[in-house]
């Protein structure tokens, strides 16, 4: 650069370019705005961005099957139910040691509860069974390596064994158990040397030795020889036979069909369960009639927030209209009462609403003293659908008086002055002119309602009833008392679904920029 050339660049007070200094000074301003609304965005990224992607995981999460049964899991694609048979004996064998480890670790229990939403009575298989994995006819394998040598009721000889760095390759299949029952002991903090070794390491070794093509790695060391060649003169035991003894639903396929078509770790059985389908041998079916609920409650929760929308929006419109033209003490006065329900708690408002619709309630008592209705034919207004639309219009009408009312408080009283003036009727001016400006607040009204109404279950559960109840309902029951919250999740995913669309159905066809909050 020239010296004509810097004479001709601006600087600023420091020296430096004045290009530069502004953009400096530019980045220090965005870091401190930034900074400015860091604990905003943290607090609506862990209360608002995290609960909704756990929600989202949990509807897809289904580890549970494959981190309780990892053997059987591995061995069950070779499996069809097709067939009409159970599973061969290998199948049984990962079975037997999957659900030993389980029981010891109290997790079985987990497992059936989870494939119990899927297939009625898997829950009480996994616990009857778990109770009698441990006592399985193992025993009799365990006394046969004993009664050939002693030492191998040592866990030190044990421990030897498996120090050998031919072991895993040579018996897979007991360094695999091996494996599981010392973090067994590190979980009940036991010392390994001081325990003697489980039936369940004897039956892995045997099954080992009994390979037809069982590898000869160790053959170098003295207990080799000497047990893999008494091994095959072994009783040997019926492993499916002692699951036929726990419970005969173990031969039965559907069950095994359960395991196998929930095994994958990420699972879209919870979302068809929201759907009221489900999956069986043939692929994904409909659920009985008598078992569909769901999609009746999308349905119900849909059609009754819209009808509480429009009934809030033909209340709170009049109201919003006076308050907007009254002086402003009075609409202060007035606007006091919109918000004295705010001070009482949402439950004694649904409760009060309990007490005045029901058949020997207030209304019902004041309609057959003015004798609108007769006494043995009072009005059943509880229980149903219609309470829950009064009592839901009561406690959302402020929401949606306020959007209107701020809007319409910005409208300027001259524009329908100049309507009259004009020659159009008080119709023609209140529907051309005033009107359509009020349209915004009606929009933030109705969103605001809509989304929180469809969200409701306090006030259904109390005056809803059956035919009143929504599915956020549901949901409350499904993570409460159920404990099935997969299905919950899944629930909340598809609801949460079908608000996006719906604002984006308004987005397009009315324009969220026509949004307005006064």
């Amino acid at each position: 650069m020239t010296g004509q050339d810097t004479a001709t660049v601006p600087l600023a007070a420091d020296g430096r370019p004045l290009e530069q200094s502004l953009q400096r000074a530019l980045r220090r301003q965005k870091l401190r705005a930034l900074m400015l609304i860091a604990p905003l965005l943290l607090f609506v990224l862990l209360t608002f961005i995290a609960p909704i992607a756990d929600m989202l995981y949990r509807a897809v999460d289904n580890r549970i099957v494959s981190e309780t049964l990892p053997r059987t899991v591995e061995l069950l694609p070779s499996w069809q139910e097709s067939s009409g048979k159970p599973p061969g004996e290998a199948v049984f064998n990962a079975l037997y040691f999957d659900l030993f480890f389980a029981a010891e670790l109290k997790i079985h229990t987990r497992l059936g509860s989870r494939l119990n939403y899927q297939e009625s009575g898997i829950s009480s298989l996994f616990r009857k069974t778990g109770r009698r994995v441990g006592r399985f006819e193992t025993d009799e394998i365990t006394d046969q390596f004993v009664a050939l040598n002693p030492q191998w009721e040592s866990a030190e000889f044990w421990l030897e064994i498996t120090k050998q760095p031919e072991f895993s390759d040579a018996l897979p299949t007991t360094a695999s158990v091996w494996s599981s029952w010392q973090a067994l002991l590190v979980e009940d903090e036991k010392d390994i040397k001081e325990e003697t070794p489980e039936d369940v390491l004897f039956y892995a070794l045997y099954l080992d030795l009994t390979q037809p093509n069982a590898p000869t790695k160790l053959q170098s060391y003295s207990w080799w020889t000497s047990t893999k060649s008494a091994v095959e003169n072994f009783q040997p035991i019926n492993i499916i036979e002692q699951f036929e003894s726990a419970d005969e639903d173990w031969l039965a396929t559907n069950t095994w069909g359960v395991l196998k078509r929930y095994a994958p770790a990420v699972t879209n059985g919870y979302f068809l369960n929201a759907l009221d389908m489900h999956k069986t041998a043939d692929g994904i079916e409909a659920q009985p009639e008598n078992l569909q609920v769901y999609k009746l409650l999308f349905v119900r929760t849909l059609v009754l927030s819209l009808a509480i929308m429009a009934s809030c929006i033909l209340l709170s419109y009049p109201i919003a209209y006076l308050l907007s033209h009254l002086p402003m003490r009075k609409a202060n006065l007035i606007l006091i009462l919109v918000l004295l329900p705010f001070w009482t708690s949402l439950l004694v408002r649904t409760s009060a609403w309990k007490v005045l619709l029901q058949q020997q309630g207030v209304i019902n008592d004041l309609l057959v003293w003015i004798g609108l209705v007769d006494d043995a034919n009072r009005l059943i207004m509880m229980n149903n659908a219609i309470g829950t639309m009064i009592a839901m219009t009561h406690i959302l009408l402020p929401f949606m008086i306020l959007p209107m009312y701020s809007v319409m408080r910005t409208i300027p009283v001259s524009y329908v002055r100049a309507a009259k003036s004009l020659g159009a009727t008080n119709w023609t001016a209140f529907w051309k002119v005033y009107f359509p400006q009020s349209v915004p607040g009606i929009g933030a009204g109705s969103i605001l309602v809509f989304i929180m109404a469809i969200g409701y279950y306090i006030t259904p559960a109390i005056v809803g009833g059956t035919t009143g109840i929504f599915i956020s309902n549901r949901i409350a029951f499904h993570i409460s008392s159920s404990l099935n919250w997969g299905l919950a999740s899944a629930l909340g995913a598809i609801l949460l679904i079908v608000v996006l669309v719906l604002y984006w159905l308004y987005d397009k066809y009315v324009g969220i920029d026509n949004l307005k909050l006064g």
